[in-house]
């Protein structure tokens, strides 16, 4: 490739004055031209001219030549060239080298004075693989480039930027979320070329995900559509953008099974990925998906784009030069190419495959299948699209498959993700999937192209196992909240199996997909990959904080795969599970777990492969990563460049990068080790030692933003090669348990607990460290979805050799036990083991599971330390009132009757709600530590009698009515009242903390007493306590059993803990009946053998801390700002919940605000944290703050955000620092809903007096107050606000809202204004100036404007002038503004007339006019609550008109206050406007209609006026051209709205809208950019710039000193000079060349314009605004290009205004004579064998095909030539200056309007064969474009292919863009050419020439056809000219016309001669007959000689004759 970079170029004033210039560059006959820079005289271009070499590299004697041309001036004047030589260049590729102020030189090669500056560089070709992608927000979304030549990132970067080999960052994303979202898919296909068929009809077809599009049909291999579709999608961008965009072309003649012609796929993110989300101009490759073979099958350009809510869509832009055109063409994945290889895919074999059949319900009922597989495993592969599936292996949970799967892919590949999917189930039946995993090819290859010294390698991997994660199993028969996650497409939640995968890259492409076995040689290969280790997991459980009021028991599982997995039995029951626990109130609003010193802890053995090297590795990266961000963040944080601040930061970034570079990685164990472990290693190596020598070279006295890109690129390089895929390790998964029921999980990923001997980079991050873990659970939609649970976790992972590392990590004292319960049954008032049904004497904690003392079986390495001892749990025995100060105790009183008798009381006289017995009110005694407030009481306030009862009838064999009802009946037989009391908890009694400790016993080393130790129930099932009641019935004790180590070991015997303590398998059956019998009865669902296995009793292990630590906690909470508020009310009162551990807080409410200042601190005292305080300070555990609209002590509704924060720590108060507030992000449904300044800090508290020296902060109004250290400084400030008025109030409560008035806050100050009077009459404040005193901080944020980045816009240029007819009107002036010189109409630049400024964006959104809101901006006022979550869009009230400005005011009052800053305002009335709308064009509209498009018509509406031409639509278009104008009059303010709205016509109303834009007419009359009426360039009495505002430019300049308050301008009577600002004007400089046009008006006016165009005020413009729908919100719907004038009547009449009615295309006349034809193919076959062809020519103009015209047949053509003079006529609408043909017809036969189409002017002639009986031959085909015209040949000899492609060269033969371009002409300008075009057929995807033909084209206007008529074919008038009957052969005729002629010319003539000696044999072989014939009889004759007789006697005979006749 060499790049030829024009940077700018200086011409001399002598050669031209500001011309208008270009470049053209000749490389090996390639041109190659920049665009057009207008009226410059050092032009500027940086624009990159590029040639692709292909395999041919530069040698010495290379060059290139560059030209400077002057596009304007008649034939391309050149200003010089130059060339140069490329040996230097070619010696150093991939650097460019710079060549300043180079002359030019004329062709005489003498210097012109002109010079330009270049960059040239050269890149060797070569085959690089796949492109390092950008990863999406979703977390498996994978895109990459999709073609080398389109979107590979510059290889070349200047040397002073970025250094060698580095790139810069990519633009990043917005972050996408994981919820619905609204996109708009479009496609826009614009036409195709070069289709491989014959004589096609195509059409194409789009497929957008599930949903089918299909353009109109067109005629010939170049079909023009211009064709627009649109889909809209509410998904999630995760699964949208895994969907494709197919589009297919398909001959619409042919049958179905051969139609398709090509097809190309592009997935949807992969689009949205593309820089604009867009895709424009894009030809893309089409191919045929079951004949790769076949190749490239043609082209198809294409717009794509994919838009989220608040996406632009860009404005598409016609590429104009076609050697531009190869760098946007994309190619597919799959498409035949030189880069085609195969990516071969080995599933060898799976293992834990779970079983899936019923469910978790895989076991059968018969017990010879209770261990039984059934599940029938395969494996999906998907790659580009395609999919590919294993054999299915039925029964078996760990299959074998051995298969091959090959892909074809081409390099660089479009897709990057490789998908498996897990399936059980028949291979043509119904299968579910297991679950899923993803492979990313580029995290399996690199490609070279970020350092361009480093090879890369094809995609490799393994063989080592890939994981499969999907729902848990226990979910996917019922109905699964984890779906999302099994079927991919979020991440999986539990551990699904493994399978043994290899990826391989062959260089050989095949051309379609294949499955094949593998052979068993390399089967075997695999087994030294796969030694297995024995790993030890060991976690220990903190706190588990934050749950929810939970009454079931707890638990947690910690499993790594199968192992510790309790629903799994095909691995040894492991002590993975933690004790059962309740939950426990914290006193405020949380619930916790009691742990306190005993911590529960698991340990997980487990067997898997040796990835201890890619672990240390991938640690490795991390910690260099990691590292280099901090510091490169601290660099970043400099903000002075220079100084010792700088050299410090980076001294300390290049010293600690330099030696994390150098560190070496593991050694890596060859015998083991994978081709992708050997080539990573090479890599990463190779890149830090690069980086390493990179860091060294630079010096801290480089430029600041130098260091940090070269430190920003260096990050990126690193973070490339961290992934580690091969890690066959699957994630810990940590699940929480309630009621045996999972609920919520958490998956850890092993690599950041894993040990490595390697040293402390190579371990895991939190390896042995307190980690925090938030639970997740199936998130609910909307609404307020709570923390399942906060846990704190210590958790270490590493290889059982290693696991005495694992000791000295751990805290406090491992102790294990053996625990089983002692169950007791109350009969006849005596305890004992009768009549306990279905629970065994002993038992585990549920009752269920049998555990005998004596039949415990010790796991192999342990003994029993000590007998059974009975230990009360009295974690599980803390009842629902612990910890909560009030308690309402209730009860029921029952009494019951038979009916007609009287009420007594039942035998349950007290119960509670449910009717279990109660004690009676009276017996209920207060506990010690309460008082009770109130006695009991009969509730009254529900739906009861006014005694309190309820009534109900029992219906047997219930005990209790199911219903109950207020009012007695007759037949009631129950009824009950509620009696209540309230009892509070005494304050003067000891703390909370002191009672839990007490009642715990905490760190007391005291035994329980005999009468402790039992724990009594009225029932199981319910709650156990420690006091006995007389309605208790059941009672049970625990007994423990401590296990110790038999002997030592170098493993830690945790570990060791396989397989269960007391229960045998045979067990099972038992269970298994008595729960089938306990279905029968209770009708409950029946637990399977497997979730037994789950009450197998193993051994419980705990973690026993001595010594507390003491810790208090401080939460400065000083302020929360955008918060989201709710209801219908415009506030909330915002309260914050603060929770910390086992303990929680509120904040004070703050009422009526979204922006709350607390100024509060919160204070947590005695912390109870255990454990070493210093890994405390290491990983503090985390402050979660929740915001509710509410009061405090109330019940909070509506959740309005949370945030986590984590606390500064202090173990020395002596060094004690205040801490900072800081900003933390307020998050809600995962988008930010506002923010919060706080602080906080963990103090350690030693109890030896020393926290005395730090008090709390100020008690202030019964709360903690913020220190003076830490609450922000506030100082005096001014708040001015100018309160213009409120518009656009909406209604509230249904009310028109008639007087309002504005109440402004700030700081807890309020301002309210008058009430205005009549809303409607004049929305204006009557006093509009207000000022507020307020303290803030003295960091007051900049006030923020609206910024656009300004798109550059690109001029579009022809590379040849054409002469047409020159009209100048408005519309030369547009489109010299957009770029399109072509048809601004002839010299309309030279002229001199104005230009007009086009913005793509709406006025407002223009940068330096700051949204024109510069006397007053707009403020929405918001109500309350948000409308769609989706969107997070407020409901808007209304909005407010005004102006703040803030600055500061002295402390002292002596000193005069600063100036005020709202004076001289404009007069606070109504103005009657004259408002001039001009709706020039609309496009990129949205279809409406079923065909893909939209019949728009403009409706207008202005206050209450509307104004519309329905009846004017448009038809069939979503590009209409209105060009209208449209004049309104208003009273502004009143009526400032203007609302613009495109609808789609509908015969049947109501129309559809399209979408609307509106106006603010206010800010535009009121704004001092003058945005009312813009200035024009010149000041011009008429013409297409006529001067249209009130007033002339002098007074504009004199009002707009006044506004400002500058001195006036000095302008001198004739105009030529000015003093303005104390800077002089000639008016002489400012007009250096008058305008030819001489329309231009007083020099004085002129002078005041030119001044006025320094102020920075609005020109004329063209202003281009989006359209929006409230249907679809945030989502374009097509923009409209327009402006406004705003004329106030007191100011005058305004300007004439202008004429923008479109233009009407021409009626012009195209005369076609079709002479001869020659060299046609002869498709026949005379009965001679003679090739033959009966040639006829037909003939139309494009879009016109049904009036196509053909000429006359010439028969019996042998040698290809035919004969014809006959004349095609074809009529057409032609616009000169756009260049395009208009057509008006019907779409079909039943439409109503006619459709305009534009369609490039292009004549189709094709040559057919003849045929009587069957349908004609197609032979050949010619198009052309009538405006870009091959020169005809002049003799038939020299018609070639090569004539009709648009370029020709040595490009790739497969693409239909070559370099080098060919003369054309235009038959507008030339209007007759005559000679010969070849006709080419497609052979083999190639073309050839099936015949030549030779035409006259001649090009007649209306006029001109009418002067000079001419008849079709050789009709009359046969005349311009004259066609002569042509002169064919006598042989052609048809046959059966004249049978006799045809034998004459048929056989006669052709094989006369042959006749004649045919007959001249006959005749002879007759003569020859006749001689043997008669021969034998001549030569008897000879021989006897009888005529000698005859002579003899002939007289005497005679004389014997006459007597004989004598005598008759």
């Amino acid at each position: 490739m060499l790049r030829v970079v024009v940077l700018s170029a200086h011409i001399a004033p002598e050669s031209a004055d500001r011309p208008d210039t270009c470049v053209v560059a000749n490389f090996r006959d390639f041109e190659r031209r920049t665009r057009v820079v207008q009226k410059e005289q050092d032009p500027i271009w940086n624009e990159t001219l590029v040639w692709y070499l292909d395999a041919q590299p530069l040698d010495s004697s290379s060059y290139v030549t560059v030209e400077l041309l002057d596009w304007i001036s008649q034939g391309e004047r050149s200003f010089g060239a130059a060339s140069f030589s490329l040996a230097s260049v070619a010696e150093r590729p991939k650097v460019f080298i710079t060549i300043k102020d180079q002359a030019l030189r004329d062709s005489s090669l003498e210097a012109t004075g002109n010079t330009i500056t270049l960059k040239i560089a050269f890149t060797p070709f070569e085959v690089k693989p796949i492109q390092q992608p950008k990863k999406f927000e979703c977390s498996k979304f994978v895109c990459c480039p999709v073609h080398a030549k389109d979107s590979e990132q510059e290889e070349l970067v200047p040397r002073d930027r970025i250094g060698a080999g580095e790139i810069p960052l990519p633009t990043p994303k917005r972050d996408l979320g994981n919820k619905k979202q609204v996109f708009q898919v479009r496609v826009g296909i614009i036409e195709c070329r070069q289709l491989q068929e014959n004589n096609v009809k195509p059409v194409v077809k789009v497929s957008i995900a599930d949903h089918v599009f299909r353009t109109r049909i067109r005629f010939g291999n170049n079909p023009f559509y211009d064709e627009t579709f649109v889909q809209n999608f509410n998904e999630i961008p995760s699964q949208l953008f895994e969907e494709y965009i197919t589009i297919q072309v398909m001959n619409s003649k042919a049958l179905r099974a051969d139609s398709l012609i090509g097809v190309f796929k592009i997935e949807i993110g992969l689009v949205y990925e593309s820089p604009g989300h867009a895709l424009i101009a894009k030809w893309l490759t089409l191919y045929h998906p079951t004949q790769l073979h076949t190749g490239l099958r043609g082209y198809v350009k294409v717009n794509l784009c994919v838009l989220g809510a608040g996406d632009r869509a860009p404005d598409a832009e016609k590429v104009a030069a076609t050697e531009e055109l190869e760098n946007n063409i994309l190619k597919s994945a799959v498409m035949p190419a030189a880069r085609m290889i195969t990516l071969q895919i080995y599933i060898y074999r799976a293992e834990d495959m779970p079983q899936m059949s019923e469910g978790i319900a895989y076991f059968r009922t018969l017990p010879e299948d209770l261990f039984g597989d059934y599940v029938d495993p395969s494996v999906e592969v998907n790659f580009a699209g395609r999919s590919l599936r294993t054999k299915v292996v039925y029964g078996d949970a760990n299959p074998h498959w051995n298969q091959l799967m090959s892909f074809p892919m081409q390099l660089p590949s479009m897709c990057d993700l490789v998908k498996f999917t897990v399936l059980d189930g028949d291979q043509y039946g119904t299968s579910d999937i297991l679950g899923t995993a993803f492979l990313s090819l580029s995290q399996i290859s690199y490609t070279g192209a970020k350092v361009s010294d480093l090879s890369g390698f094809l995609p490799c991997f393994g063989p080592t196992f890939l994981t499969i994660y999907g729902s848990p199993s226990e979910f996917v028969s019922q109905g699964d909240p984890f779906a999302k996650q099994r079927l991919g497409s979020d991440d999986g939640v539990d551990y699904r199996g493994r399978i043994l995968v290899e990826v391989n890259t062959n260089k050989e492409a095949i051309p379609n997909q294949t499955v094949e076995s593998i052979p068993d040689e390399m089967v075997k290969r695999i087994e030294r990959y796969l030694p297995r280790h024995q790993y030890g997991l060991c976690a220990v459980f903190y706190s588990a904080t934050m749950l929810t009021n939970t009454k079931e028991l707890i638990q947690f599982e910690v499993s790594i795969g199968n192992y510790g997995n309790t629903l799994d039995e095909t691995c040894k029951p492991l002590p993975s599970t933690t004790q059962y626990s309740h939950a426990v109130y914290d006193g405020h609003r949380y619930y916790y777990l009691p742990w306190y010193d005993t911590k529960p802890m698991v340990a997980v053995s487990s067997f898997w492969e040796d990835v201890t090297y890619r672990i240390a590795c991938f640690n490795t990266l991390q910690v260099v990563h990691g590292r280099l961000k901090r510091n490169l963040d601290a660099l970043k944080a400099i903000r002075v460049a220079t100084g010792p601040t700088t050299d410090v930061a980076w001294n300390r970034l290049q010293k600690e990068l330099t030696e994390d570079c150098k560190k070496s990685f593991p050694a890596l164990d060859m015998h083991t080790a994978t081709v992708l472990d050997q080539q990573m290693q090479k890599l990463r190596t190779q890149l830090l030692q690069k980086i390493a020598r990179a860091a060294i070279s630079l010096r801290s006295t480089d430029p600041l933003q130098k260091l940090i890109a070269k430190a920003e690129n260096w990050l990126n390089l690193i973070a490339s090669i961290i992934p580690e895929t091969q890690i066959s390790l699957p994630d810990v998964v940590i699940w929480m348990l309630c009621d045996d029921t999972r609920v919520a999980y958490a998956r850890v990923k092993p690599h950041k607990i894993m040990f490595s001997k390697a040293g402390p980079y190579a371990k895991g991050r939190l390896c042995g460290k307190t980690q925090t873990i938030f639970l997740k659970g199936a998130q609910s939609k909307g609404g307020y979805t709570p923390i399942p649970a906060l846990l704190r976790v210590r958790m270490w992972l590493g290889r059982l050799a290693d696991s005495a590392e694992w000791m000295k990590c751990c805290e406090g004292n491992i102790v294990v036990y053996a625990e089983t319960y002692e169950n007791q049954r109350k009969m006849h008032g005596i305890w004992g083991t009768k009549d306990l049904m279905d629970h065994p004497n002993f038992s585990d904690v549920t009752g269920q599971v049998s555990l005998p003392k004596d039949q415990f079986r010790l796991p192999n390495g342990w003994k029993w330390d000590g007998d059974w001892t009975v230990e009360p749990q009295r974690r599980l025995l803390l009842d629902t009132e612990t910890n909560h100060t009030e308690v309402l105790e209730e009860v029921y009183e029952n009494q019951i009757r038979k009916p007609g008798r009287t009420w007594k009381l039942a035998t349950i006289p007290y119960s509670d709600m449910r009717g279990a017995p109660a004690l009676a009110k009276g017996e209920m005694v207060c506990p010690s530590g309460w008082n009770v407030v109130e006695d009991w009481k009969v509730e009254l306030n529900r739906a009861v009698d006014d005694a309190g009862w309820e009534y109900g009838v029992v219906i047997p064999p219930a005990e209790m009515p199911r219903a109950w009802i207020a009012a007695e009946k007759t037949y009631h037989t129950h009824r009950r009242r509620r009696w209540f009391r309230k009892r509070c908890r005494n304050l003067d009694s000891a703390s909370r903390e002191e009672l839990m400790s007490t009642f715990l016993k905490l760190h007391s080393k005291k035994k329980a007493d005999e009468e402790e130790v039992w724990e009594y129930a009225s029932l199981y099932g319910w709650k156990f306590h420690l006091e006995r009641r007389p309605n208790d019935v059941i009672r049970r004790r625990c007994w423990r059993r401590k296990l110790a180590p038999s002997v030592p070991s170098r493993v830690v015997p945790i570990f060791l803990l396989e397989g269960s303590l007391g229960m045998e398998l045979q067990g099972l059956e038992k269970i298994k009946q008595r729960l089938t019998v306990k279905k029968q009865e209770e009708k409950v669902v029946e637990q399977t053998p497997s979730q037994n296995l789950l009450k197998m009793n193993t051994p419980l292990l705990f973690c026993v801390f001595k010594h507390p630590v003491y810790y208090q906690l401080r939460c400065y909470i000083y302020q929360a700002r955008d918060l989201v508020g709710s209801g219908t009310k415009g506030s909330a009162d915002p309260v914050a919940h603060v929770s910390f551990l086992h303990m929680s807080q509120c904040t004070k409410a703050i009422s009526g605000t979204l922006h709350p200042c607390w100024d509060e601190t919160l204070l947590f005292e005695n912390i109870l944290i255990y454990g070493d305080p210093r890994g405390t300070e290491q990983n503090p555990p985390v402050v979660a703050l929740e915001f509710f609209d509410g009061p405090a002590g109330g019940h909070s509704e509506f959740f309005m955000g949370r945030t986590l924060c984590s606390p500064t720590v202090c173990l020395d108060l002596s060094q004690r620092r205040l801490p900072r507030l800081y900003r933390h992000a307020i998050l809600r449904e995962q988008a930010e809903a506002g923010h919060l300044l706080a602080a906080f800090e963990l103090l350690l508290d030693k109890k030896d007096g020393s926290m005395g020296k730090h008090p709390p902060p100020p008690w202030m109004d019964g709360i903690y107050t913020i220190p003076k250290g830490i609450r922000p400084i506030l100082r005096l400030m001014a708040i001015e606000i100018l309160a213009w008025g409120l518009r656009n109030m909406k209604n509230y409560n249904l009310l028109a809202i008639s007087s309002p008035n504005l109440q402004i806050e700030c700081g807890g100050d309020y301002i309210q204004t008058p009430p205005i009077k009549n809303l409607q009459e004049n929305p204006n404040f009557l006093i509009n100036v207000y000022l507020m005193k307020v303290r803030l901080s003295k960091v007051i944020q900049k006030p923020w404007w609206w910024r656009v980045p300004k798109p550059q816009k690109k001029a579009k240029e022809k590379a040849e002038e054409e002469e047409e007819e020159e009209q100048v009107d408005w519309w030369s002036k547009y489109y010299v503004a957009t770029g399109d010189l072509a048809k601004s109409g002839g010299h309309y630049l030279e002229r001199g007339f104005d230009s007009v400024k086009v913005y793509s964006c709406e006025l407002e959104e223009v940068p330096e006019f700051h949204g024109l809101q510069d006397f007053c901006q707009t403020f929405r006022l918001y109500r309350g609550k948000v409308v769609d979550e989706s969107f997070e869009d407020p409901m808007v009230g209304g909005e407010f008109k005004g102006l703040f400005r803030i600055y500061p005011l002295p402390e002292n009052p002596n000193v005069p206050p600063p100036p005020r800053q709202f004076q001289g305002l404009p007069e606070n009335v109504a103005q009657l406007c004259l408002v001039r709308i001009y709706i020039i064009r609309a496009f990129n509209l949205q279809p409406k209609d079923r065909n893909g498009l939209c019949d728009p018509y403009i409706k207008i509406k202005l206050g209450k006026k509307k104004i519309g031409d329905r009846e004017e639509y448009i038809p069939n278009t979503l590009q209409p051209i209105f060009g209208r104008t449209y004049e309104l009059s208003c009273s502004i303010p009143v009526e400032k709205d203007l609302k613009i709205s495109l609808f789609d016509f509908d015969i049947f109303p109501p129309d559809d809208l399209i979408g609307d834009t509106i106006i603010d007419l206010e800010n535009r009359l009121m704004s001092h950019y003058g945005a009312n009426c813009g200035l024009p360039q010149t000041y011009c009495v008429s013409g297409p710039s006529q001067w249209r505002d009130q007033v002339p430019p002098t007074e504009l300049l004199a009002n707009y000193a006044f506004l400002k308050n500058m001195p006036p301008p000095e302008i001198s009577d004739n105009g030529s000079k000015a003093v303005f600002l104390g800077k002089a004007y000639q008016l002489s400089n400012l007009e250096p060349k008058m305008p030819s046009h001489g329309l231009l008006g007083p020099a004085k006016e002129r002078m005041a314009l030119h001044i006025l165009h320094t102020c920075r005020l609005v020109p004329e413009h063209i202003e281009t605004r989006t359209l929006y729908s409230s249907i679809q919100p945030g989502i374009e719907q097509g923009k409209v290009q327009m402006w406004v004038d705003v004329f106030p009547e007191s100011l005058g009449e305004p300007g004439p205004p202008f004429d923008i009615t479109p233009r009407n295309p021409k009626r012009y006349e195209l005369r076609c004579i079709i002479w001869n034809t020659k060299d046609v193919d002869l498709e026949d076959t005379n009965i001679f064998g003679d090739r033959m062809s009966d040639i006829y020519v037909k003939g139309w103009l494009e879009g016109l095909e049904e009036e196509k015209q053909k000429t006359d047949i010439h028969y019996r053509s042998l040698t290809g030539d035919g004969n014809f003079n006959w004349r095609f006529i074809f009529t057409m609408d032609y616009m000169p200056m756009e260049q395009i043909c208009i057509l008006t017809k019907k779409q079909h036969f039943w439409s109503l309007d006619e459709t305009m189409h534009k369609v490039p002017p292009k004549l189709i002639i094709q040559i057919w064969d003849n045929d009587k009986f069957s349908a004609d031959d197609f032979l050949g085909i010619l198009e052309l474009n009538l405006t870009s015209m091959p020169p005809p040949a002049k003799r038939p000899q020299q018609c070639t292919v090569k004539m009709l492609l648009e370029d020709h060269g040595r490009a790739s033969p497969s693409s239909p863009f070559r370099h080098r371009k060919q003369k054309r002409t235009s038959l507008f300008v030339q209007k007759n050419m005559r000679g010969w075009w070849p006709c080419i057929v497609w052979e083999d995807d190639k073309p050839r020439v099936s015949g030549k033909v030779e035409m006259t084209l001649e090009l007649l206007t209306d006029k001109e056809a009418e002067e000079r008529p001419a008849g079709k074919g050789r009709d009359e008038p046969n005349m311009n000219p004259f066609l002569k009957v042509p002169e064919r052969p006598e042989t052609s005729f048809l046959w059966f016309t004249a049978p006799l002629k045809s034998l004459r010319f048929v056989i006669w003539q052709k094989s006369k001669w042959k006749i004649l000696i045919f007959f001249c044999i006959v005749l002879l072989f007759f003569l020859f007959c006749a001689f043997i014939y008669s021969a034998p009889g001549y030569l008897a004759m000879k021989l006897i000689n009888p005529m000698k007789e005859i002579h003899f006697n002939r007289r005497p005979r005679k004389r014997k004759h006459k007597a004989k006749k004598k005598h008759t």
